[in-house]
């Protein structure tokens, strides 16, 4: 199974198009973990996601319960990498895996910490001291590519 992307409660619409843009370019199959803070109809959702979102391969699971008995019958390993400004390690020292899971959390509040502890791992992007944190959109795009390239995921 390639590597996939999971946004946990959504706040944004358009953050949440960008990022299933983003897969539906790359290939790469996007979990949408409810409740969102949007309409999936919202105006600003269409206009960012454009006619993009009818070729995405999206999941909406309607709980982080759900999400989590989905991936019980995912083929292993199948890693849960959670993105987030309080990470561990930088996700460009990190060795990404074909089936690994790219989870970002919501802009207003990230993850609870029972989502941050399921995690397999807990990622960062360094940044300038004192900044607070990349757009969650451009966060995907960063740590999506470093995950494509070190597992051979473009498509050529």
């Amino acid at each position: 199974m390639p590597i996939r992307m999971a946004l946990f409660e959504p706040d944004i619409p358009q953050n949440t198009a960008a990022i299933l843009r983003l897969g539906a370019c790359l290939a790469v199959a996007v979990d949408i973990i409810e409740p969102c803070g949007f309409v999936f109809g919202d105006r600003n959702f269409r206009r960012t996601g454009m006619d993009y979102l009818n070729d995405v391969d999206l999941t909406r699971h309607a709980s982080w319960g759900a999400f989590c008995a989905a991936r019980e019958v995912l083929p292993a390993p199948n890693r849960l990498i959670l993105l987030t400004t309080s990470g561990e390690m930088p996700y460009c020292d990190f060795s990404f895996d074909q089936n690994d899971t790219l989870l970002l959390g919501r802009e207003s509040a990230g993850v609870p910490d029972d989502v941050r502890k399921a995690a397999d791992a807990r990622l960062c992007i360094p940044m300038k001291a004192g900044m607070r944190s990349i757009n969650v959109a451009l966060t995907a795009a960063l740590v999506l590519g470093e995950a494509l390239r070190q597992t051979g995921g473009f498509e050529k």
